[in-house]
C-alpha cells in the first residue's frame, strides 16, 4: 500500500513525466509572467517560481490552476507556509530546512530538499524529501547542450534555470520564439 496521500501523487507523477521543470528566476513579474505563459504554450505542466522573483508568493497563486506550481528557494518555515497558503503545490529548498518536509506533507504536498554532499543528500533524504534535488550543474546550470546528460547519468528529472527561456526574445515581446525555444528542452 502507498503510503503518500493522494494529492502528493499526481504531482510527483507530473514532475518525474515531465522530466524538466523549469525553474524562473526573472528579474520582473511581468517578466515572469510572460515566461510562464510561454511555458504553458510551449507544453510544460510543471514550473517552480523562486522566492527572489518579485511577487513570487502572488504568481503561485496566480498560476495555480495552470501548472503543478512549485515554491523555489524557500529558506524557512515561515516562507514555506505563505507558499502553501498561496496553492504551491510543491517546495524546494537548496538545503535542508529543518520542518519543511513535515510542513509540506502535513499539507499534502511535496517537498523537495537540495544538497550537494552525500551527507547532505542523505540528511534531505532522513529528513523526508519527497525528492532529494542534487546541485551537482556547473556554473550556469543546465543548458539543453547538457540535458541529456544529467539523464544519462540516472536522473529522474532535471530542474532548468534561465537557461529554458530565451531571454532576449522574451525581453523583446518575441513570445514564438520563447515558445520554441523552452519547447526544445521538452524533446
Amino acid at each position: 500500500m502507498d503510503s503518500q496521500p493522494p494529492l502528493r501523487q499526481p504531482v510527483a507523477a507530473g514532475l518525474l513525466a515531465q522530466r524538466v521543470v523549469p525553474v524562473l528566476r526573472l528579474a520582473s513579474t511581468e517578466l515572469t509572467e510572460r515566461a510562464l505563459d510561454c511555458l504553458g504554450e510551449a507544453g510544460f505542466g510543471s514550473v517552480e517560481i523562486t522566492m527572489t522573483t518579485p511577487q513570487a508568493i502572488t504568481l503561485l497563486g496566480r498560476f495555480k490552476e495552470r501548472f503543478f506550481i512549485g515554491a523555489g528557494t524557500v529558506l524557512d518555515l515561515d516562507t514555506a507556509r505563505r507558499c502553501l497558503d498561496a496553492g504551491a503545490q510543491f517546495l524546494v529548498s537548496p538545503c535542508l530546512v529543518p520542518g519543511m518536509a513535515k510542513l509540506a506533507h502535513d499539507a499534502r504536498r511535496l517537498a523537495l530538499i537540495g544538497g550537494f554532499t552525500p551527507g547532505e543528500v542523505l540528511a534531505a533524504h532522513r529528513e523526508g524529501a519527497d525528492i532529494v534535488k542534487l546541485f551537482p550543474a556547473s556554473t550556469g546550470g543546465v543548458t539543453l547542450e547538457s540535458l541529456n546528460e544529467y539523464f544519462a547519468a540516472g536522473a529522474a528529472l532535471v530542474a532548468v534555470g534561465n537557461n529554458i527561456i530565451d531571454q532576449k526574445a522574451l525581453a523583446a515581446g518575441e513570445r514564438a520564439a520563447v515558445v520554441a525555444h523552452a519547447r526544445r528542452f521538452l524533446r
